[in-house]
């Protein structure tokens, strides 16, 4: 398999166009087109993982966080994302990172915690805008059904649990078709009247191309008329953080030794108690004290996120309890996610889960 096909299983997981704008990610050092060697699978890509990497024969690494995520303007080694990228480049090593398109997706990072705390009736905590688009066009009454259903098998007309969603109307459209033309209706040089269907389907922003490719392959018409509009409704199946429900409520102590076994942390940072059960609980994985908000607005009683500031506690104002578990822990199960994603998907081919740690925090 070349690198491109395992993006591609990989964005099938998570799409591209689904994380933040602000992220790097998809592929940042190598050729899309190099035939792979191995897989390994990684939260960071640090210059021991390049090593590790060579040494079992690797010649891809799949990172959840991006090595390289502002801009580089030189490489010569000054810094350690530098002496990363340089030792890849020398040894023909590919690096692959997805971090904010897996924070976004239902079966990404924040699924994967509610997993190890059994959250149930979960739903995203801050579903995404601008994920979505809307298309319309137009075209002959009799082409309508089957164009319809191949832009249905293409990905467009999905809304939430529903499918085959669209709208059409009737009209009259005209057109003219130019000596070079071969139009399927009318004649070259007659001005053509023809009953038309203008049909309204939307689809999310990594169905594009599938769905405009079915437009062009299934129109009756040689020049299809067409026009794409970004929305800017929320879109509940993708977005930051999770809100779900505990099997059984748990007080605040009980609910922190939970924490701490199922992150395998020694201590949890968190606001004061505020002498409720804890049963509604909303995750972040890493950075999440932006979403503290979010996560009183979902009636949560506790919220698990990690990097929270010492002014970010005053927000929990009593209502509920902030666990700052650690950005690590918050996101360790990740690769593992990502290792048991490849494995299934490829089974025949080698997938190495790293053994480097790359956790830079340590407890005294």
């Amino acid at each position: 398999m070349t690198v491109k096909e395992i993006a591609d299983c990989l964005e099938e997981l998570a799409p591209l166009q689904f994380a933040e704008d602000f992220d790097n990610v998809g592929l940042l050092v190598g050729d899309p087109g190099r035939e792979v060697t191995g897989v390994l699978v990684t939260l960071d890509t640090l210059e021991d993982v390049v090593g590790e990497a060579i040494e079992k024969g690797c010649n891809l690494i799949v990172s959840f966080h991006p090595i390289v995520f502002k801009g580089l303007k030189k490489i010569t080694g000054a810094t350690y994302v530098e002496r990363v990228v340089a030792r890849a480049i020398e040894n023909r090593v590919a690096i692959y990172s997805m971090h904010t398109a897996l924070d976004n997706v239902k079966s990404g990072v924040n699924g994967r915690i509610a997993d190890e705390l059994g959250l149930e009736d979960r739903s995203i905590l801050i579903p995404a805008r601008g994920k979505l688009r809307k298309l319309t066009t137009y075209v002959p009454e009799s082409g309508r059904e089957s164009l319809l259903q191949a832009l249905f098998a293409a990905g467009a007309g999905q809304v939430g649990n529903y499918s085959n969603c669209s709208f059409s109307n009737t009209g009259e459209g005209t057109f003219l078709p130019g000596e070079e033309a071969n139009p399927t209706i009318g004649s070259r040089g007659k001005l053509h009247r023809e009953p038309e269907s203008q049909l309204h389907l939307t689809f999310t922003a990594d169905r594009e191309q599938q769905v405009l490719r079915a437009l062009r392959e299934n129109h009756p018409y040689e020049e299809v008329a067409y026009e794409v509009t970004a929305l800017e409704n929320t879109y509940q199946q993708v977005g930051m953080g999770m809100v779900g429900t505990l099997q059984r409520e748990l007080d605040e102590k009980q609910f922190l030794d939970l924490l701490k076994s199922r992150f395998g942390t020694p201590c949890i940072r968190h606001s004061d108690f505020t002498g409720k059960k804890v049963r509604r609980v909303a995750v972040l994985g890493g950075s999440g004290a932006f979403a503290i908000g979010a996560a009183r607005a979902a009636g949560a009683d506790a919220y698990v996120t990690a990097d929270i500031k010492y002014h970010d506690f005053f927000q929990a104002a009593g209502e509920l309890l902030l666990a700052d578990v650690g950005h690590y822990e918050t996101e360790q199960f990740t690769k593992n996610l990502l290792h048991d994603y490849l494995t299934e998907k490829i089974p025949n081919f080698a997938i190495s889960l790293s053994g480097t740690r790359t956790n830079p925090i340590n407890y005294y």
